[in-house]
C-alpha cells in the first residue's frame, strides 16, 4: 500500500480524528486546571507559609513560584514545564508534583480500572439473564425487583455508598479492612463503592438492549434451528448488545473516575483522589491543578480506548462518521 492510500484509508482517517479530538481535549483540560486554581479566591502561597509569615517571605516565595508574573507568562512557564515533565511543586511540602503523582497514579487507576471490569462483568450477564427470565411479559414480580434494585442504586451517592458498605462490612461484619491499602482484601470495599451505580445502570442498559435483540428476526432464526439457549446468547445475542454497553460505559468514565476523589478519601486509599482532597483543604493549588489534569487526562484517554474498541466491534460506526 502507498503512502497516500495508507493516509486516505478509514483506519487512518479514523484514528487521525480521534487523536485530534484528544489533542484539543487536552489543551481544554490543561487550560481549564491551570485557570481554576488561579481564580480561587485567597493567596495560597500566604496560606502555605501561614498567616504570620512575614510579608517579605511571602513576596520572595511568590517570586519563586512565578506567581508574580503575568497569567499568560505564567501559563507558558506552565505549558513549557509540563512538556519537559514538570508537574510544578508543591506549596506545602515542597516536593516535586510529578514524584506524588508517580506513586499515587496507580492505585487510582487499580480501583478506577477493577470497577470499570466489575460492572462490565456483572452488567453483560445480569442484564441478559434479567432479560431472558423477564421478556414477552414473562414473571412481572422479577421484573419489578430488577428495576426498583436498579433505579435505587442508580440515586444513591458514592459517598453514602462507601459510608454504608463501610459500617455493613468493616465494622459490623469485619469483613475487610477499613481503610487503608493492605493486600487484596482492602480492595473490596473500595471497587464496590465504585461499581455499584454504574453496574445498576449498565445492567437496566443491557436488558433493554437484550430485550431489542431477542425479538429480532436472527434470533428466532438460531430458535427455529434449535440451537442451545446459550449458544444463541453467546453468538448472536451478547456481540449485537456489546456496542451500545461499551458506548454507555464509556460515558460513565468521568463520573466513575471522578468518584474516586470522595472513596478514597472515605477508605484511606494512597491514590490521586485523596491526594487532591488533602490538597485542596491545605490550599496547595499546584497540587490540585496537577491532579485536576491528571485524572482529565486518564478519561480522555479510557475514553479513546473505548472509541477503539468499538471501531473494532463494528467497523462500520467508524466508516459512518467519516
Amino acid at each position: 500500500m502507498s503512502v497516500p492510500q495508507l493516509l486516505r484509508h478509514p483506519w487512518t482517517v479514523f484514528l487521525g480524528r480521534r487523536g485530534l479530538r484528544l489533542a484539543v481535549s487536552l489543551g481544554i483540560v490543561l487550560t481549564a486546571s491551570f485557570a481554576m486554581v488561579r481564580l480561587i479566591p485567597g493567596d495560597p502561597v500566604r496560606a502555605a507559609l501561614g498567616v504570620d509569615a512575614a510579608p517579605g517571605l511571602v513576596a520572595a516565595r511568590r517570586h519563586a513560584l512565578g506567581l508574580d508574573t503575568p497569567f499568560l507568562s505564567q501559563y507558558r512557564h506552565y505549558v513549557d514545564g509540563l512538556l519537559h515533565g514538570d508537574l510544578g511543586t508543591s506549596l506545602v511540602t515542597g516536593a516535586p508534583v510529578a514524584e506524588l503523582v508517580r506513586t499515587r497514579l496507580p492505585a487510582t487507576l487499580e480501583i478506577a480500572g477493577l470497577a470499570f471490569l466489575t460492572a462490565l462483568a456483572i452488567a453483560l450477564p445480569g442484564g441478559l439473564l434479567a432479560a431472558l427470565r423477564t421478556r414477552d411479559g414473562r414473571r412481572p414480580r422479577t421484573e419489578l425487583v430488577f428495576t426498583s434494585v436498579t433505579a435505587g442504586l442508580t440515586g444513591v451517592p458514592d459517598f453514602v455508598l462507601a459510608s454504608g458498605l463501610t459500617a455493613l462490612l468493616a465494622v459490623g461484619l469485619p469483613l475487610f479492612p477499613v481503610a487503608g491499602a493492605a493486600g487484596v482484601a482492602s480492595l473490596v470495599l473500595p471497587v464496590l463503592a465504585l461499581s455499584l451505580t454504574p453496574t445498576a445502570m449498565l445492567l437496566r442498559l443491557v436488558r433493554v438492549e437484550a430485550l431489542k435483540v431477542l425479538n429480532e428476526d436472527y434470533l428466532r432464526t438460531a430458535r427455529s434451528k434449535r440451537l442451545s439457549s446459550a449458544r444463541r446468547c453467546l453468538r448472536h445475542a451478547a456481540p449485537n448488545m456489546a456496542a451500545a454497553t461499551l458506548t454507555v460505559a464509556g460515558s460513565l468514565l468521568p463520573a466513575l473516575v471522578a468518584g474516586t476523589v470522595l472513596v478514597e478519601k472515605v477508605f484511606a486509599w494512597p491514590g490521586i483522589g485523596s491526594a487532591m482532597a488533602q490538597s485542596v483543604v491545605a490550599q496547595d493549588y499546584p497540587v490540585v491543578q496537577a491532579m485536576v489534569l491528571v485524572l482529565g487526562t486518564t478519561v480522555l484517554l479510557a475514553g479513546l480506548l473505548v472509541d477503539v474498541l468499538l471501531a473494532v466491534l463494528d467497523p462500520r460506526s467508524a466508516i459512518r462518521e467519516l
